[in-house]
C-alpha cells in the first residue's frame, strides 16, 4: 500500500477524533481559550480531514502511475521473449 494512502486514514481517524471530542468538550481540543465553541472546531476538524482527503487522492494517483509504469515495462519484456529464434 503507498505510504501516502496510508497515512491519509490516519489524518482523517484524527480529524474525526477531534470533532467528537470537540463537539463534546470544546476546552479539551481549543485549550488556549477561555470560552471556546463549536465552530472552530468543525473548522479544524473539516481542514484536517480536507488535508487527508487530498492526500488519499495523490496516494492513488501515484499508485495508478507507479502500475501504469509497471504495465508499460511488462508488455515489452513479453515481446522481446516471443520473438521466434531464426537460427
Amino acid at each position: 500500500m503507498n505510504t501516502l494512502i496510508y497515512y491519509s486514514f490516519n489524518v482523517m481517524i484524527l480529524a474525526v477524533i477531534i470533532l467528537i471530542v470537540g463537539m463534546i468538550k470544546p476546552k479539551w481540543i481549543l485549550l488556549w481559550m477561555d470560552k471556546p465553541g463549536r465552530l472552530p472546531i468543525m473548522a479544524i476538524a473539516g481542514a484536517i480531514f480536507m488535508a487527508g482527503a487530498v492526500m488519499f487522492g495523490e496516494g492513488n494517483k501515484q499508485k495508478q502511475q507507479e502500475q501504469a509504469a509497471a504495465a508499460a515495462k511488462q508488455p515489452a519484456q513479453k515481446a522481446v521473449e516471443e520473438v521466434p529464434d531464426l537460427h
